[in-house]
């Protein structure tokens, strides 16, 4: 009986093929992988930026919207190009063209002199311009995983009297969301507006 003690040439050549397969297709897939993984980060700081513009929408709009005369705590429109009726024996007294005549709908603030603070000075107060500054959005790092560390970065602005439908609109701010990576290049720039349309109270039922 031979016995057999060697590869044969044949063996042999696919051997030699099967790794160079492998050691071609490695690289490949590693790159593949890492790039997977850098576009889930990405994703991720987009989802974040979204989620602070969607919160910033619930803000108000200005400081200046909390009339310090309205104890309510609700915010009204500010009077910006006088056209709210100033009136006070008026039946729209304090109520701006496309207003309901209902006392829980949207109203002016009490003092028409009233002008937007566009800056953020009262900690009392939530408005759209707390956001303004930079921020860690979203940190990635796996050395493990084989892609390189990034620290994404969300830098927030406000833009007033921003340009909407065509002319610009004093009553319309705009909120910009730019994510950076550590190296200073902008991903992605998002943005939504918010309006100087005050709030609606709610019914106070009693029994």
């Amino acid at each position: 009986m031979v016995r057999k003690s060697a590869f044969t040439l044949i063996e042999l050549v696919f051997a030699i093929v099967i790794i160079g397969i492998a050691v071609t297709a490695l690289p490949l897939m590693n790159q593949a992988l890492t790039k997977g993984s850098e576009d889930n980060l990405v994703q991720e700081a987009i989802f974040g930026a979204s989620t602070v513009l969607s919160e910033a929408t619930t803000y108000h709009w200005d400081e200046n919207s909390i009339d310090a005369n309205n104890t309510s705590g609700l915010a009204n429109v500010i009077n910006i190009g006088s056209l709210c009726d100033a009136t006070s024996t008026s039946p729209r007294y304090r109520l701006r063209p496309g207003h309901i005549l209902e006392p829980y709908h949207r109203k002016c603030i009490k003092d028409l002199s009233i002008t937007q603070a566009n800056q953020s000075t009262d900690n009392n107060v939530t408005d759209v311009n707390d956001l303004v500054g930079s921020s860690t959005l979203f940190i990635g790092a796996s050395s493990a995983s084989g892609y390189k560390d990034v620290t994404y970065t969300l830098n927030i602005s406000v833009t007033t009297n921003v340009n909407f439908a065509g002319s610009a609109n004093p009553d319309i701010k705009e909120i910009n969301a730019d994510i950076q990576d550590n190296a200073g290049n902008t991903i992605v720039s998002l943005s939504t507006y918010v309006a100087n349309i005050g709030e609606i109270d709610y019914y106070k039922r009693s029994f």
